[in-house]
């Protein structure tokens, strides 16, 4: 491969991954759709939402964790940015940062949150794959204290 078609293929690996990353969004701003979600990851994948938002380990597990999750949160709208992805070969790392208003269907209320993802990815029969999410809460707070005020709601502690 000459350095020109390795570029390209880095570049196309690189946008592949940011679709990837945009297609999770979809899934979960659409009613956190579980099959869609589980979809992305490998078979072994780990959802890791720390003490927050707790822990799924296979696909399966993803499956069930995201089961019903559209009726605790009503509105959600995932805008990832500021992406650093890194390739290598068949694996990739990924940073993003999350800002997120959503509305907690059990309350009616508004809520902010602010996180960093960080990403494995694993290409397999061709197509890229999350192998580990992670995620780092900076803030889960009510809209109307905001993060200043309140952090992080009751129980949502990192």
């Amino acid at each position: 491969m000459t350095d020109l078609e390795s570029r390209i293929c880095r570049l196309e690996d690189i946008e592949e991954i940011k679709q990837l990353k945009a297609k999770y969004c979809r899934f979960c701003d659409e009613g956190y759709d579980p099959d869609g979600i589980a979809s992305l990851f490998t078979e072994d994948g780990v959802w890791d939402g720390g003490r927050t938002f707790g822990l799924a380990e296979g696909k399966s597990a993803i499956r069930k964790h995201f089961d019903g999750a559209g009726n605790r949160i009503s509105i959600a709208r995932h805008q990832v940015m500021n992406p650093i992805i890194e390739v290598d070969n068949e694996t990739a790392t990924g940073h993003w940062l999350l800002f997120q208003p959503c509305t907690d269907a059990g309350s009616g209320k508004a809520v902010w949150l602010a996180a960093t993802y960080t990403d494995q990815y694993k290409k397999v029969d061709g197509c890229w794959l999350i192998s580990h999410l992670s995620i780092e809460v900076a803030f889960f707070s009510s809209y109307e204290k905001g993060w200043a005020e309140e952090q992080f709601l009751d129980g949502r502690q990192p």
